[in-house]
């Protein structure tokens, strides 16, 4: 474990090395193109993902890599380190502050290392798997709320806005008539990251991708929350959808939001 714990701390030596870029870029004029009609990358995100690849390819020789703009595609092999390098990239274009590095190593068949670095917030989440998360040091676990009604819970929503609308507002009224509300903050990183942190009782979404969520799985898993498809079926990162709980409300919420018609659009 000692390795690991090393291997983690040179982890999240890179990610917040990198987040000194992201924030050197964030008071210049970025340089945006669309990968789709709302769909944006910026000369940020390449740079990063960059900087990523060379360091931890270094920190770890032989080790392979699932990223969002180089590798999309790529396998999970043994020691597959799967990174987002600047979720929230849209906020980013935009000055918010809600943006992070999403980095997960792949091992063994599960996410064994998580970190998800906020720079623009100054914050640093961390697991390893069996060793808890934390913040900044600071264990974190997850809420103890037992009630949707007085649950706060958090979404995203799709690049493909007109397949999946039906279903987004199906789901969301549901779940707005029936918690205290719904937050949309546009990185799903810290989405899974707040949940670890108990600020969020829950979290679903749909159409997502591996960086979106290797590193955040694994936060919510160590803060003691749980973490399936929406359908309440094992979840596994190269799925596309979502729930992750504080494990009180997990089944009130699966059952809320899931429906015969979601099933039919789930599948895959």
């Amino acid at each position: 474990m000692a390795d690991m714990q090393h291997l983690l701390a040179e982890t999240v030596r890179i990610a917040k090395e990198v987040g000194d870029l992201i924030v050197e870029h964030a008071q210049k004029p970025r340089d945006i193109h669309h990968k789709g009609r709302i769909d944006l990358v910026t000369a940020t995100d390449i740079a990063v993902e960059n900087f990523l690849r060379d360091n931890l390819q270094a920190l770890l020789p032989g080790s392979h890599f699932l990223a969002e703009e180089s590798s999309p595609n790529a396998p999970l092999l043994e020691n597959t380190w799967i990174i987002d390098p600047l979720d929230g990239t849209t906020n980013f274009a935009h000055g918010l502050l809600f943006v992070a590095t999403s980095i997960g190593l792949w091992r063994e068949g599960d996410i064994v290392l998580g970190v998800i670095n906020a720079p623009l917030l100054g914050t640093c989440f961390t697991a390893l798997k069996g060793e808890g998360a934390f913040q900044d040091g600071v264990p974190l676990h997850v809420s103890t709320t037992t009630t949707l009604v007085d649950s706060l819970i958090a979404t995203g929503f799709p690049y493909a806005m007109e397949e999946e609308l039906p279903g987004l507002l199906r789901r969301m009224g549901r779940v707005l008539s029936q918690t205290q509300g719904v937050r949309r903050y546009g990185a799903a990183a810290l989405d899974l990251a707040f949940t670890a942190a108990g600020h969020y009782d829950g979290y679903y979404e749909r159409c997502l991708k591996p960086w979106d969520v290797a590193a955040g799985y694994l936060l919510v898993r160590e803060a003691g929350g749980i973490v399936t498809r929406t359908d309440g079926n094992l979840f596994h990162v190269k799925n596309h959808d979502i729930l992750a709980t504080n494990g009180k409300i997990h089944s009130a919420l699966q059952m809320l939001m899931y429906t015969e018609e979601d099933q039919e659009k789930n599948m895959g």
